[in-house]
């Protein structure tokens, strides 16, 4: 079969043409912007790519066009389609009527922690020697690829609430009908799509719909939203974490290990480095969702000692004249904060100079920008880049004071970061884009400026958000 990407670059559409190649389609592919890391790694596989989207491609005779959510009404190569009838659908329902439908779909959810939960979960599978498939929105470096098809009826897949495609708005991942749910937490976000925090819910609820009676929710048991939305329906058993009587985890010691309880009853202990609550939770919620899949707790949590975490998630990209270079996928109110609270709990009282491109539309939009002061106030110094931004960054930022800096020019920022950095250092980039590889002309600039070779650093295993 022969198939067409529309938005074939995205982290989601582009594991879908790896997933389909792998199935040994013939598959092609278009985006507005053919860019890597996406386009290297499916020009690898021998996917051709083209670029824009001009109504010609229609003639490609495709046996069907997978259309991404990027794609809209108007969208010249769309129209084409649209007036030549030819056959269409979303990359989530090509997915689950020809990857997931003999599968056990392990499907994770949540505003925050989707990306690393899947690479934990998925890792523990394969640890268990079951071979899992996978579509993650990031890269685990226990695996160095973001989907990967096998012969395993496991399936893991980051299961996102954002919506299907313009001629399908509900969310991604009531297509996925999961046996396995992860419910990781619910807050407001993607105000672009949802009106409010209770049309979220609503969607949530629907996934909660989808799984059947022989399967497991696993879920956050401190979120009041997720309560509401197991309130409005439970038909599957259901296991909480962060909660008395569920999974548990104990205090962490200095770097980061924790014992891991299951109603009260020790089931051992992680041996890790990964910082911050945040990952602890998204550790039980994946133990108990491997344990549904038949690997025993204490297997799955010998398992994680070996977890890589995710590209992006706290990866340290560099160091020059002892000042450090990070990349975090961090663009959520919540994510920033939890992720500047993990680096300052793993470095002390070392300066952050916390550097935040606001790119989401979410955050383009505004939407929470009363939130950002006090999600960076543990930051010494906050870099915003402002452009093209719906509202004033410097107006929004003005409670964090003198240390708050915004700029609308990229190379002014960074030359202000050589200006402001000094030995000891750690510089935190946010941003859930390619921040016009900012942490790459911040290490040359820091290299120029000390004439000193760049120390480029294996991704430590301590993470943010993801």
């Amino acid at each position: 079969m022969h198939i067409h990407i529309l938005g074939i670059c995205g982290t989601f559409m582009g594991g879908i043409a790896a997933l389909a190649h792998a199935a040994g389609h013939s598959v092609t592919g278009c985006d507005a912007n053919v860019y890597p890391p996406m386009s290297d790694q499916l020009r690898k596989l021998g996917i051709e790519l083209i670029e824009g989207y001009d109504a010609s491609q229609a003639d490609l005779k495709a046996d069907i066009f997978v259309v991404g959510n990027v794609v809209s009404r108007g969208n010249l190569l769309m129209e084409a389609i649209l007036d030549r009838g030819l056959p269409y659908t979303s990359g989530p329902q090509w997915l689950a009527d020809t990857m997931l439908r003999d599968k056990w779909v392990l499907a994770v959810a949540g505003t925050h922690g989707k990306t690393t939960t899947s690479a934990m979960l998925a890792w523990i599978l394969e640890d268990a020697k079951l071979d899992p498939g996978f579509l993650i929105g990031g890269v685990p470096q226990n695996f160095k690829v973001s989907a990967r098809l096998t012969d395993s009826p496991f399936f893991v897949i980051e299961a996102d609430e954002y919506d299907t495609a313009f001629f399908d708005k509900r969310s991604k991942f009531v297509h996925y009908r999961p046996r396995t749910a992860i419910l990781n937490n619910l807050e407001y976000d993607h105000a672009d799509i949802f009106a409010d925090l209770a049309a979220i819910e609503t969607q949530f609820h629907h996934l909660v719909r989808t799984v059947p009676g022989n399967g497991l929710v696993v879920a956050n048991g401190s979120d009041a939203a997720l309560d509401r939305v197991l309130e409005r329906g439970l038909w599957t058993p259901v296991e909480r974490f962060d909660s008395v009587g569920g999974w548990t985890a104990g205090a962490p010691d200095a770097s980061g290990s924790f014992d891991v309880f299951f109603n009260n009853s020790p089931q051992g202990r992680v041996n890790w480095e990964l910082i911050g609550e945040h990952n602890r939770m998204n550790a039980l919620a994946a133990i108990a969702a491997a344990r549904h899949a038949g690997v025993p707790a204490a297997a799955a949590i010998e398992a994680l000692s070996r977890f890589e975490n995710v590209k992006r998630r706290m990866e340290v990209r560099g160091s020059v004249h002892g000042i450090t270079v990070y990349d975090d996928f961090a663009h959520h109110p919540t994510a920033i904060a939890t992720t500047v609270a993990g680096l300052r709990a793993k470095i002390g009282s070392a300066r952050i100079l916390a550097v935040l491109e606001p790119r989401s539309n979410t955050m383009k939009l505004g939407v929470m920008k009363a939130q950002l002061p006090d999600s960076l106030a543990a930051a010494d110094v906050v870099y915003c880049y402002g452009a093209q931004l719906g509202w004033n960054a410097a107006e929004a930022l003005a409670p964090l004071g003198e240390k708050a800096r915004v700029y609308d020019n990229l190379d002014k920022l960074v030359a202000q970061l050589v200006a402001d950095g000094r030995p000891g250092d750690h510089v935190l980039m946010m941003s859930n884009g390619g921040f016009g590889g900012i942490h790459a002309r911040l290490l040359d600039a820091l290299h120029q400026h000390y004439h000193e070779e760049i120390v480029l650093t294996p991704m430590h295993r301590y993470g943010g958000y993801a």
